[in-house]
């Protein structure tokens, strides 16, 4: 273990690569360059404080680089201890940001991790599934007097955000940026689809064609993982708790069935639902012998393990991010990247020209908040369709892309009750 100034890294040393990394994404992301070219000019970050808990590889680190040039003082810490890569934490510590974060951290260091990153007391934050908020509503109220808001990346960070406002208990506005247009249709869907897909892949070496896969939810990330999954050439089921999205699935051509008897014809099994023990005791009863388990949730919760291992005789690592599982009749299942995000745990995440769209409205929504954060209360607020659609139009500018324009005489008619 290495510390380099205020800085908890790993190994200094390996900040040549971090930079080749974090260099190859920027070349990649030209949204998040535009804003960064105003941002430089106008500083609206200028003399404050910007904690980051966000999955700290390439892409992330250019994030942290973009607020660092609006004139942010930042300081990063990842969002899952096994999606940090210690080569990136290297690079981000000689570009002058604050890092506390490890590749596969003790719950204890993890955990210090987040603290020591609040304890910068930051004036804005950008959060991935709560953990910075939820830490600030707790055990660190005393750290909460000069954070002005921030933004959330995740389903889940905004289901815990929405929480602690029903409940009346959270103390600064934070923008869902999960729910953009611009994060879910494109991120959500197209990112994790090919994300998901990209780390089975690598992880395990095998075919999908001709597989069955069965993916658990069917919101927009579910949506992504079984269009790829049916693109791979797999036979895909769905299952789901919500009677809309259960129709959408069996008409976008997937069978749709309870896990119950999803489990017994699985090969492939990826949850995507944001809830706990989607994949429990019970359905181990039934499992194919082989069957692979992921999930691409927020937390390592989807994947009961701790059932898994009760029924289990023996347990080993027989290839790097897969354990097996022996059965007491002899079936093996097999889990990846111990049931953390498959994408990330096991992989590099979304593709860097989806992350572009989605890290341009993290920057713009914080900006926003800076700006408005007196005037917008303690709540949970969507981002500004606005800015989503500004994000859009510099996408379509960078893809060599033009759309129509309503002429003045359709801006009247659409605005007119008469014809």
């Amino acid at each position: 273990m290495t510390t380099v100034a205020e800085s908890i890294v790993t190994d200094m040393a390996l900040a040549p690569n971090g930079h080749l990394k974090i260099d190859w994404v920027k070349e990649h992301m030209p949204v998040l360059n535009r804003i960064r070219e105003r941002f430089e000019k106008e500083k609206p970050f200028a003399g404050l404080k910007v904690a980051i808990s966000l999955h700290l590889e390439a892409k992330t680190a250019y994030l942290a680089k973009v607020v660092q040039a609006g004139g942010a003082e930042v300081t990063i810490t990842g969002s899952n201890p096994l999606s940090t890569q210690d080569d990136i934490c290297a690079a981000l510590v000689e570009d002058g940001i604050r890092v506390f974060a490890k590749y596969n951290p003790s719950p204890e260091e993890y955990k210090s991790h987040l603290i020591r990153t609040l304890e910068t007391r930051p004036d804005l934050i950008i959060d991935d599934g709560g953990d910075l908020v939820t830490i600030l509503h707790s055990e660190r109220q005393d750290l909460l007097t000069q954070v002005r808001g921030g933004a959330e990346e995740t389903t889940t960070g905004i289901l815990r955000l929405k929480a602690l406002e029903k409940e009346g208990k959270l103390q600064f506005p934070m923008v869902a940026v999960n729910d953009a247009y611009c994060k879910y249709l494109f991120d959500n869907r197209y990112g994790t689809g090919q994300s998901v897909w990209d780390g089975i892949n690598r992880t395990t070496n095998l075919v999908v064609a001709g597989k069955t896969v069965v993916v658990a939810g069917y919101g927009w990330c579910g949506k992504g993982v079984a269009m790829r999954a049916k693109g791979l050439g797999a036979k895909v089921i769905v299952t789901e708790i919500d009677p809309i999205r259960a129709i959408e699935a069996y008409m976008d051509g997937f069978e749709v069935m309870p896990m119950s008897e999803a489990a017994k014809h699985g090969e492939y099994f990826v949850t995507v639902t944001g809830n706990r023990d989607v994949i429990s005791k019970e359905h181990y009863a039934v499992m194919k012998d082989g069957a692979i388990l992921s999930n691409a949730g927020h937390f390592d919760v989807e994947v009961n393990k701790v059932d898994l291992e009760a029924m289990s005789k023996s347990k080993r690592v027989v290839r790097k991010d897969i354990e097996e599982y022996e059965l007491a009749d002899g079936r093996k299942v097999y889990l990846l990247a111990e049931g953390r995000l498959v994408n990330l745990a096991a992989g590099d995440g979304h593709p860097a020209e989806i992350m572009d769209m989605t890290f341009a409205l993290q920057a713009v929504a914080l900006e926003y908040v800076n700006k408005q954060y007196e005037s917008i209360g303690k709540q949970v607020l969507n981002v500004p369709y606005e800015l989503d659609k500004m994000v859009a139009s510099y996408k379509l500018e960078a893809l060599g892309l033009g759309i129509d324009k309503l002429t003045d005489v359709q801006k009247a008619y659409l605005d007119s009750w008469v014809e």
